[in-house]
């Protein structure tokens, strides 16, 4: 079936349509990642949007539902160049289309990808509405669309009750770990598992004493979709966290979350950063890691206090801050994806790290509760 991609700036273009035959639209970013389409369609933090995929073929190995990241397909609209309806792995069980039509989610195929990928980069993200029909009125769709700041997408996809995670870990005296649940990836989960976690998922409402309740170790803050600045409550929880003096490690919203607990503040980036072949340098040796990114949202470095805060890593794309470590307390964060999945496995050290901030906390409990709000206290004062 014919149909369109229209954007709220006037750019239409043509495509066919798949997946299910209903018209949607959202906030539109492209990834350049060449493999993972199926993790990044299941990936909560991509709810609400319309995902363009820079790779020419999507769709070739098909689906392996033990691949998911999450229950449910996240993503408003799909756009390929091209859509490969034969699959071509022994272990797929369904085609993109059948996965697509079951999640009431379409799909555009034999979209000039290329032209929309430069279109975002060059004039910013924006809206679009993917739909057949008049092109003009589409347009008007696309305009009349909330903005991603507009709705709160991580009450959307967190978890309504705290579970325990199904994994098990194989050691003997595993670290209890508290995921706050923004939106958080299967995978991540599971990387928690085998660096030796125990791993309780929490939703995003719950406070600080919820999470800190019972053998708790860690506390990690997870990926999401949407703005960190409109979400003050989940700021303030990390705050009370922090003046807990527990082990904190947050990835991608956690990162930003973090990093508004700590003072700094939060910007829309013009296009987003989505793929798997970012590379980020460690500041500590120079040292240089190949990155999975999925974030429009970033923290700007003149807006971090030294005095709460260091930077840790940073982009060699933009020189975008991808890393923070709070000043004298067990937290740090990163920008990007270290679970490797998909993308590539430098970052891994990351949760074993966090592994072992756990156990120095565990041997010592050098840090005493209170710490954080002194901080804050003795900058204050000057």
């Amino acid at each position: 079936m014919d149909a369109w991609i229209a954007l709220e700036n006037g750019l239409v273009l043509p495509g066919q349509l798949f997946g299910a035959p209903f018209p949607a639209g959202g906030e539109v970013v492209f990834h350049t990642g060449m493999t993972g389409y199926q993790e990044i369609l299941t990936d909560p933090s991509y709810a609400g949007q319309v995902v363009v995929f820079t790779a020419s073929h999507i769709g070739n190995y098909g689906i392996h539902p033990e691949d998911h990241e999450s229950k449910h397909i996240h993503p408003a609209a799909v756009i390929v160049r091209d859509f490969c309806r034969m699959n071509f792995h022994r272990r797929s069980e369904m085609n993109l289309d059948q996965v697509l039509r079951q999640a009431r989610v379409p799909a555009l195929a034999d979209v000039d990808t290329r032209a929309l990928t430069l279109a975002l980069r060059d004039e910013g993200v924006c809206r679009g509405w993917v739909g057949t029909g008049d092109p003009n009125e589409l347009v008007k769709k696309a305009k009349a669309l909330p903005t991603i700041e507009a709705t709160n997408w991580v009450a959307k996809v967190s978890t309504r009750e705290m579970y325990c995670f199904s994994a098990e870990p194989q050691v003997d005296d595993p670290f209890e770990v508290a995921v706050l649940d923004c939106g958080v990836k299967k995978s991540i989960l599971g990387r928690l598992v085998e660096e030796g976690c125990r791993v309780r998922v929490f939703p995003s409402r719950s406070s600080a004493a919820q999470l800190l309740a019972g053998p708790t170790e860690g506390v990690f803050l997870s990926n999401g979709p949407g703005d960190p600045a409109s979400l003050p409550e989940l700021v303030k929880t990390i705050e009370d966290l922090l003046d807990a003096g527990v082990p904190i490690f947050g990835i991608c919203l956690g990162h930003q979350l973090l990093a508004r607990a700590l003072g700094a503040e939060t910007v829309k980036l013009p296009f987003g950063h989505h793929g798997a072949n970012h590379p980020v340098q460690r500041l500590s040796d120079g040292k240089v890691e190949i990155t999975s990114q999925n974030h429009n949202y970033a923290v700007p470095l003149e807006s971090i206090d030294p005095r709460f805060a260091t930077i840790t890593h940073q982009s060699l794309n933009d020189d975008s801050v991808e890393g923070l470590q709070a000043e004298g307390l067990p937290a740090y964060s990163v920008q990007y994806h270290p679970e490797a999945a998909p993308g590539p496995s430098d970052s891994l050290y990351l949760f074993r790290r966090f592994r072992n901030d756990m156990a120095t906390h565990r041997a010592s409990a050098k840090i005493s509760s209170g710490q954080f709000q002194e901080l804050k206290k003795h900058a204050a004062s000057g």
